[in-house]
């Protein structure tokens, strides 16, 4: 009866292959031999969500276990969910079709802060009350996983639990013990109180949060004797044998990364200090150049696809990069796959590796100075020089590229027009690099450059976290700059809008008062936020006036080094002591070695001795 009212609708609304399930790799059970259910929700469309990882791995993960049964869950497009509400169809698995509210758990990935509206509005399709206090023993497990949990106090009157730090161990381990409780008859709040006891499970009902009158946070304490007072991550210590799928879930339409994806390592070495994925994903490891090898092959040869791409924060990182590329090369080109090799770092882009690269593909190439003047890269920890950026760009025009695209951001603390006129110069040095190359050494035709800012947003667990956002004044006034230092048509750039960074802002370093100021905007109709063509700010501003909550309290505030953080009480094994000691020489335009050089006593060793983090002791 479910599956035909869906089917029913599918002839009226676009690119119905999202909503159908029953792609090559997907799984599909017995469902009187499946004990526990899972419903994994990307809270965007199926084109995004079908493109993450981490929904790849877990995925197979779980089913490989023959009495779980985890399903993909999407937001979808705006056609298909008025269709839904108004054929009275509930939010539902796409392997079974069955509604998720009559799942065990209800799973949420947490990628970014403006998908924040999405939850609520997949809560509200699947038929599940929003807030934690108002589901009952006949509603599902919510729980939430991925990097916006290192904060997720936006969201803690959401969610029952959330998983942090990496899941491939804990999600087994909390479903065991989930499916252990049921056969007991335990309750939910019985089965919340044991998973709290987990390594990397943090219930945030168990926590009571005070406030000081200034607004600032005054504790945040449990309120049992047996939950940690402070909430550890998880860390995969074994990084080169944990699970990594064989197959992936092949879609019958487009998504925005069709390809075969390998990671290659976990963690960064950089110390970046505005980059929050370096540091909540310490410590440092990588796979092996035979591990590696074999998953590409094992994902090309079942799915097909004849691409495949490297998946880390800094690829040229691994230690063996030439050796891996090598085997990569030898294989993709007699199979006439494409390898793609994102995440490459100016100060070791090097001749071997471009020739390995550009034998199977060729396009532009990507950088990420990040800032205009050395001045400001040393600040932000940058390690990067302009000699190195030319070096790099040279090797890749005399290796047949012809478009380069540089990464800058706005707002950088201590950032000055100086900085700004930097981005301009550098980009202007780049298309005077490339014409003074001999023509038979460099393509015919011109070169392109591209500026892309982004800006900067302040987030938790980085030296930057006490820093304050640039005002929207600030950033016009410095977009405008460049703009008038740009003095010829071959470079283009491009911004974000400042509303989304605003609110990104607010979002990443709020408390649990941005709950009621979430759940107002959905109800006014924010959601897919992330979106330019439904992204709202004027309602935001409105829902924050109301509520009386200023969006810059959160954002445009500088922090004390002594202030309590809304998360303070979650623990991601680099100390805050450490991210004090680097606010402090960032504002000295001091730089920190990377891990390899020196180890900067981040706190990580005392988790993985060393071992994991280049430097044994």
């Amino acid at each position: 009866m479910y599956k035909e009212k869906i089917e029913k609708i599918l002839p009226s609304v676009q690119r119905p292959a999202r909503y159908i399930g029953g792609e090559h790799g997907s799984v599909v059970k017995d469902k009187s031999k499946v004990e526990v259910r899972f419903a994994f929700c990307f809270p965007d469309t199926y084109d995004v969500g079908m493109s993450h990882l981490g929904m790849k791995i877990l995925y197979g993960l779980k089913n490989a276990r023959e009495e779980f049964w985890c399903e993909r869950v999407f937001q979808p497009e705006a056609d298909f969910e008025a269709k839904m509400r108004e054929e009275g169809i509930l939010l539902y698995g796409l392997e079974s079709l069955d509604p998720i509210k009559d799942f065990d758990f209800i799973g949420f990935t947490l990628q970014y802060e403006l998908s924040f509206t999405n939850v609520l509005n997949m809560l509200d399709l699947a038929g599940v009350p929003l807030r934690a206090a108002d589901r009952g023993e006949d509603y599902p497990i919510v729980l939430g996983g991925g990097p916006c949990v290192c904060n997720p106090e936006p969201l803690a009157d959401f969610f029952d639990l959330f998983i942090l730090g990496e899941g491939e161990e804990v999600n087994l381990e909390l479903m065991d013990l989930y499916n252990s409780m049921k056969k007991q008859g335990s309750t939910k709040q019985e089965f919340l109180r044991e998973a709290a006891k987990i390594e990397g499970i943090y219930v945030p009902a168990f926590y009571e949060v005070l406030y000081n009158e200034d607004n600032t946070i005054k504790s945040c304490e449990p309120i049992y004797d047996d939950v940690p007072r402070k909430v550890k991550k998880r860390v995969i210590k074994d990084f080169n044998s944990v699970y990594y799928p064989k197959d992936f879930v092949v879609p019958f339409t487009q998504i925005v990364h069709d390809r075969a994806v390998v990671e290659v390592l976990r963690g960064c070495i950089r110390g970046c200090r505005f980059c929050q994925a370096g540091f909540i994903y310490r410590p440092f490891r990588e796979k092996d150049v035979a591990t590696i090898t074999q998953s590409t092959k094992d994902l090309c040869s079942n799915t097909g696809y004849e691409e495949v791409s490297l998946s880390s924060l800094s690829t040229s990182d691994h230690t063996q990069i030439n050796n891996l590329l090598e085997e990569l090369v030898d294989y993709t080109k007699d199979e006439h796959i494409s390898l793609s090799l994102p995440s490459l770092r100016v100060d070791n882009f090097s001749e071997e590796v471009l020739e390995k690269v550009k034998t199977v593909r060729k396009s532009g190439l990507t950088f990420a100075p990040e800032a205009g003047t050395q001045r400001l890269r040393d600040v932000i920890n940058k390690n990067v020089t302009e000699e190195e950026i030319m070096r790099s760009c040279q090797i890749a025009f005399e290796g047949g590229y012809t478009s380069v695209k540089l990464y800058f951001m706005l707002g950088l603390p201590t950032e000055t027009l100086e900085d700004i006129e930097g981005m301009a110069n550098t980009a202007q040095k780049i298309i005077d690099l490339f014409y003074s190359i001999p023509k038979e050494k460099r393509e015919k035709g011109g070169v392109t450059v591209s500026i892309s800012c982004a800006t900067f947003v302040p987030k938790p667990f980085t030296p930057f976290e006490f820093e304050p956002q640039a005002t929207r004044e600030e950033v016009e006034e410095r977009q405008k700059h460049l703009l008038d230092c740009l003095k010829t048509k071959k470079i283009r750039a491009s911004w974000h809008d400042y509303n989304i960074s605003l609110l990104e802002a607010a979002l990443a370093r709020g408390d649990r008062r941005l709950s009621a100021v979430i759940e107002e905007a959905w109800r006014r109709g924010c959601k897919m936020d992330s979106w330019n063509e439904y992204f709202k700010p004027e309602i935001w501003w409105q829902v924050f006036e109301d509520l009386g909550i200023d969006p810059e309290f959160y954002a445009c505030r500088r922090r004390e080094y002594t202030e309590i953080m809304p998360w303070d009480h979650l623990d991601y094994l680099v100390s805050k002591r450490f991210f004090v000691r680097e606010n402090k020489l960032a504002h000295q335009a001091v730089t920190t070695p990377n891990c390899k050089e020196k180890c900067s006593g981040c706190g990580i060793k005392k988790e993985c001795g060393g071992v994991y983090c280049g430097r044994k002791v």
